[in-house]
């Protein structure tokens, strides 16, 4: 298998410790000038804040604003009422019953041993209207 890799590096030793000791000069003469400057004019610091905020507004209103154009929906009919839509919910419910219902009629005829001429009528229909219901 593979074998473990030992690194004999610091732990100490990350890639903020490393950009830290190499540019942290430069880092910290930056600070010290910002700092400086705030400490010297806080007015003026406070002015940039409150420029910066309200062009930062400016622009969320008016550049950056999000335009989205409203999508055209092409409708093709009008549109069912809710009753309708109940209508037909409820005629598939009886339709489904009335299926159930004559398949238990055709199981329990076809399992008998010999039928009258009744029970040959009454499986007929039956068969007649599970076709007329499977068209539907």
């Amino acid at each position: 298998m593979w074998r473990k890799i030992h690194s004999e590096r610091d732990p100490r030793d990350t890639l903020f410790a490393e950009l830290n000791r190499e540019f942290g000069a430069y880092a910290n003469r930056v600070g010290f000038y910002i700092k400086a400057f705030f400490d010297k004019s806080p007015k003026a610091t406070f002015g940039i804040m409150a420029a910066v905020m309200l062009i930062s507004a400016a622009l969320s209103f008016t550049i950056f604003r999000s335009r989205s154009t409203p999508s055209h929906v092409n409708v093709a009919g009008t549109a069912a009422p809710v009753s309708s839509g109940f209508d037909e919910l409820l005629q598939a419910t009886g339709r489904i019953r009335e299926t159930l219902h004559l398949k238990r009629l055709v199981d329990s005829l076809s399992n008998k041993k010999e039928l009258t001429s009744n029970d040959s009528t009454a499986l007929i229909h039956a068969l007649d209207r599970l076709q007329q219901l499977n068209k539907h």
